[in-house]
């Protein structure tokens, strides 16, 4: 029963701190609007202040550890990443353009005499 009692303690802290998040991404919103008067740079710092309270608050709870262990994954991954260099990158582009040229004409050849079999058969040669 005391088990119990502490998986709700949590439980409850993560719900305020998720509310309070959205109350003050809530109130940036609305203070955006409400000051719509002042110039665009000082608005834009002050949401960029309300998201970063937001998410610090939320990064507070389980949910928001988890969401941050998952992008510094994501961040480790990308490192991993093998990016082709310059050269590469050309020769490539150039085998894709030369192999999209030689299927179009294939493909401009094929359509080419299809038609004029369908003219053909349908009698329509003429026209």
């Amino acid at each position: 029963m005391v088990s119990h009692v502490k998986a709700e303690g949590p439980k409850l802290v993560d719900k305020l701190l998720w509310g309070l998040a959205f109350v003050i991404i809530a109130a940036g919103i609305g203070g955006n609007y409400y000051f719509i008067q002042y110039s665009l740079l000082m608005r834009t710092v002050a949401m960029l202040i309300c998201a970063g309270l937001a998410a610090g608050l939320a990064s507070r709870t389980v949910l928001g550890q988890k969401i941050w262990l998952l992008w510094l994954e994501a961040v480790q991954e990308v490192r991993k990443i093998h990016w082709p260099t310059r050269q590469e990158t050309v020769q490539t582009t150039f085998a894709v353009l030369a192999m999209v040229c030689v299927m179009g004409v294939l493909l401009w050849t094929a359509d080419f005499f299809l038609l004029r079999a369908v003219k053909w058969l349908t009698g329509h040669w003429g026209v």
